[in-house]
């Protein structure tokens, strides 16, 4: 209603760390019945304000406003409590237990003290058919066997089922591991929220998104607010001048290079997850393993570096037969990987910047055991500077970084090691435009000193900019070969679609 407060708003917020500031001074309303875009590169400070919204930070600055009226969250608790839920982009999930209880933790149903399971199951049915999600969830599946999709979804029925109704919602890139089916009805719940009243906050990189959602848009850089716009008084364009302070040229194709000998050989590969896979990666080309979620592409690149078992068929590197019982053994053997889930497959949370990037050249650094500490400094400082990471110090630990900084931290493990084959699940997950472009020139730059690179991506531009050869998986299976000169994302799109399913015209990335 005109002239009504709005649901939440921020006034003069202002966070620091160590010295480094992450917000400075920054006010913003958000309105019941609208979705507001929050935009900004990686370190722009916008994980920082979720964590003020939903209380897991508080503010050195400023104020909250919940009605018009300062509120104060000290914990999570206070926040879900007043109607303030964030939907993180990489969730926390109870292994160990049902995907019932995980959507209900905290408030299981019971009858005097008796856990009620039937009771459970059907209510977490009920929630999925009503939300759109059935099909994609079956209520007694363990968390641990739960994709980074699945995991995700689970966090969205938490904030909707729970005992206090959501005022605010603020959805951190919510479809970087989504199918195009899940983000259909992710976009479909959005607009019923909307409508129903609640404010939502929809943070992502993704441009289409922005403009197919959004009423208004608000962009950070460098942890202040730039600007706030309505959605359809601006363009791309502009946004992106915004977001980096100035124009960035439309991302080209790569320029094609003269490739070498075959460094990867896969011949008739099977496993649990994928049947009978036979491709070759040649030294300075980029191969693109395209596919819906769920097609096999990153439990194939698990079983290449041996984190997944190969039940038949041969693999070889450099002709020779590789028989990688372990990550480890593929790393000797020379193979990098750079997985999607970073925070839990990747990274070491607790260790600093420093550590995580010279973790796997440590062989390299030693003399009679021990690391010779200026040698691992120079060698971080490098790769620090080279991909831009930001960060206050090497000593900093790497939680402490935006998801982008610490996906080149990622990069900068490899890129320190100089693998023959380098494997990368997703590389610009969360990544902002800025540091996509740096990655995309990181690859080009590897591609051009003759490292042979195996890139999975389920943003069909990516692997339209990326690619001088794309394959399409489907169920497990290789479904075909495109050249880069015949690559079309409808072409991709007729391959990885199952041929039960209609095909998808209008979509413009296969996994998002």
């Amino acid at each position: 209603m005109s002239g009504s407060p709005p649901a939440l708003a921020v006034e003069g917020i202002g966070k620091r760390f160590s010295g480094v500031t992450a917000l400075d001074d920054v006010s913003l309303e958000f309105r019941s019945g609208e979705v507001l875009a929050l935009m900004g590169e990686n370190g722009a400070g916008k994980s920082t304000l979720l964590r003020v919204l939903s209380g897991d930070q508080g503010p050195d600055d400023g104020r909250l406003l919940l009605d018009g009226t300062e509120v104060t969250f000290d914990t999570p608790r206070a926040a879900m409590a007043a109607g303030v839920r964030v939907i993180y982009q990489e969730p926390e999930i109870i292994p160990h237990v049902s995907v019932a209880e995980n959507v209900f933790v905290g408030e299981l149903p019971a009858k005097a003290r008796v856990f009620n399971r039937r009771t459970l199951m059907k209510a977490t049915h009920d929630a999925l058919v009503e939300y759109g999600f059935e099909g994609v969830l079956n209520p007694a599946t363990l968390g641990a066997a739960l994709s980074a999709a699945q995991r995700q979804l689970v966090e969205i029925l938490r904030v909707l089922t729970a005992a206090t109704p959501p005022r605010v919602i603020a959805f951190d890139e919510p479809t970087s591991s989504l199918s195009e089916h899940e983000v259909e009805a992710l976009f479909r719940l959005i607009g019923r929220l909307r409508d129903s009243g609640v404010a939502v906050v929809y943070v992502s990189h993704r441009m289409k998104e922005i403009f197919q959602l959004a009423d208004r848009v608000a962009v950070l850089r460098d942890g202040k607010l730039v600007g706030v716009q309505q959605v359809a008084e601006t363009d791309e364009p502009g946004l992106v001048r915004m977001m980096i302070g100035r124009d960035l040229s439309a991302l080209e194709r790569r320029t094609t290079q003269d490739t070498g000998e075959v460094v990867l050989k896969l011949a008739d590969v099977t496993t649990d997850d994928v049947t009978g896979i036979s491709l070759q990666v040649r030294a300075g080309e980029v191969v693109c393993l395209a596919g819906l979620v769920g097609a096999g592409r990153s439990e194939l690149a698990r079983a290449i570096v041996g984190d997944l078992p190969i039940r038949s068929g041969t693999v070889e590197l450099d002709g020779k037969r590789l028989r990688a019982h372990n990550p480890g053994d593929a790393v000797k053997a020379g193979i990098g990987f750079a997985p999607e889930e970073r925070k839990t497959d990747a990274l070491l949370m607790q260790r600093s910047v420093r550590d995580n990037i010279s973790i796997s050249v440590l062989d390299r650094l030693r003399r009679f055991r021990v690391v010779k500490r200026a040698k691992e400094r120079a060698l971080v400082e490098e790769y620090v500077r080279e991909l831009r990471v930001r960060t206050p110090s090497m000593e900093q630990e790497v939680r402490k970084l935006s998801g982008g900084n610490q996906q080149k931290a990622v990069l900068a493990r490899w890129l320190a090691r100089r693998p023959k084959l380098l494997i990368l699940d997703e590389p610009t997950r969360g990544v902002d435009v800025g540091a996509k472009a740096e990655i995309y020139r990181i690859i080009d730059g590897l591609a051009a000193e003759g490292i042979a690179l195996l890139v999975i991506s389920s943003d069909l531009p990516e692997v339209l900019t990326l690619a001088d050869r794309i394959l399409v998986m489907r169920a497990g299976r290789l479904a075909g070969e495109l050249g880069r000169e015949e690559a079309t994302e409808e072409a991709v799109l007729t391959l990885a679609i199952p041929e039960t399913e209609p095909a998808v015209e209008e979509a413009q990335e296969i996994g998002a």
